[in-house]
């Protein structure tokens, strides 16, 4: 037996209880002659502590478990203390419980390593490197394009998202240097660990995500279950419960806001590769080009120009493997653009492959010219209401006598909620002369509304995203908007979704 396999061994007999006074004093020994135990052990039963904690959170735990002193060293108090609480029986602990937090606190080791393929390449969309079948093990892997969904061999579902850079350092247990990851772990996956540069996050029995930017801290976003998340530099112990998000900061770490809809799922993955695979990037780049021949075109934003447009805001992968979007998440966030100069616009076409990240705001701004006012009559306002629906403004306009509508604007009578998550098409056509705004969703015409006065659009500068701090907000990617100077007709938005539609 090696030296590091008796350490193993003695550490796992002292969790469940087994180690007898020889057994302590040789891990006693162990722990002053070596940092590296030390530090090893440490977080064993820190972590330790948490899943028993979180374990019997409605139970009355009859004594906590030791604190370790600076040397790690274990007194016959701590001993004794030990004794009495540990047995698996006792805690009402499963022993895959504390299986997992062996395996995830010796996470890397290689003595611990077992099998060097950790998973398998369950599906790749766009991804050059990796194929499905293909197995992955603890060398380094980058993915400068596409989206990989991989299954551990004891079965956590993970989906990573390029860019991204990432390797396993054990079967429960992956380095994710940069880039979004999210995970689907089953119960006999517990413990399955995402390291960062940032800190960790650590399964209870979840599905959860993690976004690791090139630049900044980790997030760690709980979508169901729990999870414990710890900041690097000696950061405490914090469990994160469904619908919560923690962003890694430096030791105490800082709640931020859930976005589940952020991370691409589980499932979502096959359905982007069938699109790939069916051609539909070369029909969305035909369609592309197409509308920049038309004469009527304003304004086509795909975002794959090297030169950014001003405004606070990240480039991420866009609908395609290798295409960017704009994401905007931070309150502040938004992308300038000045477009249409000064000239009135009778009719107008505003549409975007958007993927919202989080509802309920009491607007997500998705363009917005400058300025609001009676001296600025047609400024047009484009965005996502608190119901969830579309909705299109100009000021000065006025509903129509017979129009219903819940907020005196023009709105979609869908609501997008059942979107969120997935990338969805809207569009919002404008005709002052016909007096009448219509809405279309993922290409299929919502309804309309009539309008009694119908002013000309006025667009020049504006900005996508936040307007203002207070209530035009946008929490969510944009990829490919477009603006046109005439009224798209039903078909002509059919056609648009069909074609740039990166699901199958």
């Amino acid at each position: 037996m090696t030296n590091q396999t008796e350490f193993q061994r003695l550490v796992q007999d002292y969790l469940e209880g087994r180690a007898n006074a020889d057994q302590v004093a040789q891990l006693n020994d162990r722990l002053r002659e070596d940092a590296e135990a030390r530090r090893l052990f440490r977080e064993i039963m820190n972590l330790d502590s948490a899943l028993h904690q979180a374990s019997m959170r409605d139970a009355n735990a009859p004594h906590p478990l030791p604190s370790l002193t600076d040397s790690s060293e274990l007194t016959s108090s701590a001993r004794s203390q030990n004794a009495r609480v540990h047995p698996v029986r006792r805690w009402g602990v499963s022993i895959l419980a504390v299986a997992a937090t062996l395996l995830l606190a010796f996470c890397g080791l290689p003595w611990l390593m077992g099998p060097q393929q950790y998973a398998t390449v369950e599906d790749a969309a766009g991804v050059r490197n990796l194929s499905t079948g293909d197995r992955v093990g603890r060398e380094p892997y980058q993915i400068d394009t596409g989206t990989i969904e991989l299954v551990t061999g004891r079965g956590a579902r993970v989906v990573i998202e390029a860019p991204a850079s990432f390797r396993f350092e054990s079967e429960q247990c992956l380095r994710l240097n940069y880039g979004r990851l999210a995970a689907d772990v089953p119960e006999t996956a517990h413990g399955f660990t995402v390291l960062t540069s940032s800190g960790k996050a650590i399964d209870l029995g979840t599905k959860f995500g993690v976004d690791a930017p090139e630049a900044g801290e980790a997030e760690i976003h709980v979508f169901e279950g729990e999870v414990v998340a710890q900041s690097t530099d000696g950061g405490n112990l914090r469990n994160l419960r469904s619908g919560e998000a923690f962003r890694l900061q430096t030791v105490e770490g800082k709640v931020s806001a859930f976005r589940s809809a952020a991370f691409i799922q589980p499932g979502e993955v096959t359905s982007l590769d069938a699109a790939l695979r069916a051609g539909q990037v070369e029909r969305a780049h035909l369609a592309t080009e197409k509308l920049r021949q038309d004469p009527s075109l304003i304004a086509l934003l795909d975002f794959e120009s090297s030169s950014r447009r001003p405004g606070v805001y990240r480039m991420v992968q866009g609908r395609w493997p290798g295409s960017q979007a704009a994401e905007f998440v931070n309150v502040g966030d938004h992308m300038k653009l000045d477009v249409g100069g000064d000239e009135p616009w009778p009719q107008l076409t505003l549409a975007a492959w958007v993927r919202l990240d989080h509802l309920g705001e009491p607007y997500q701004s998705l363009l917005h010219t400058d300025g609001w006012d009676d001296v600025n009559a047609g400024q047009v306002h484009w965005m996502v209401t608190r119901l969830m629906t579309m909705r299109l403004a100009l000021r000065n306009n006025r509903l129509a006598p017979e129009a219903s509508t819940k907020a005196g604007f023009p709105d979609s009578i869908t609501d997008v909620s059942s979107e969120k998550g997935r990338w969805v098409h809207l569009a919002a056509v404008y005709d002052a002369d016909e007096k009448i705004v219509r809405f279309f969703l993922n290409g299929q015409f919502d309804g309309e509304t009539k309008l009694s006065v119908a002013l000309p659009a006025k667009l020049g500068p504006a900005q996508i995203g936040n307007w203002n701090t207070n209530d035009r907000t946008l929490s969510g990617r944009i990829d490919e908007m477009l603006i046109l100077g005439r009224a798209m007709d039903d078909e002509e938005v059919k056609a648009l979704f069909e074609s740039g539609n990166p699901y199958r």
